[in-house]
């Protein structure tokens, strides 16, 4: 019998070794960088967030609209080249939701955003610059 126990003693002290010794199971690269944006102007705003990747930049927000408004997204090179756009066309009295990718094809990706929200009905816009972290 103690032939056994320490038999199963013996087991258990392995396994315990060998799970304290192995590598964290699923471990993840580093994730991109993600931003939060707010711009408000008029009645609408516009909220979310950039991740900042290789070669675009993601958004993924909502544009609130009291009236009509649009929402335009910019992404910028070093040199303060545009490297790609995207908009959500105008909008009106509604919480519109949207997810697009900018593209930003140029080494090191976009170092800047350029956030803007138009009140299309008093023909006005505000624009927010948005630095690469």
């Amino acid at each position: 019998m103690n032939t056994h126990l320490a038999a199963a003693l013996g087991s258990v002290a392995l396994t315990a070794g060998a799970l304290l010794g192995a590598p964290a199971a699923g471990a993840q690269t580093a994730a991109y960088p993600v931003t939060p944006f707010d711009v408000t102007s008029g009645g609408g705003h516009l909220r979310g967030t950039l991740t900042w990747y290789d070669r675009s930049v993601g958004v993924d927000g909502t544009l609130r609209a009291v009236g009509c408004h649009s929402a335009w997204f910019g992404a910028y090179g070093a040199s303060g080249q545009e490297l790609g756009s995207w908009g959500t066309g105008t909008q009106c009295d509604v919480t519109f939701p949207f997810k697009a990718a900018i593209p930003a094809n140029a080494p090191g990706g976009a170092a800047y955003v350029r956030v803007c929200i138009a009140d299309v009905n008093v023909n006005s816009s505000k624009c927010v610059r948005y630095n690469r972290p």
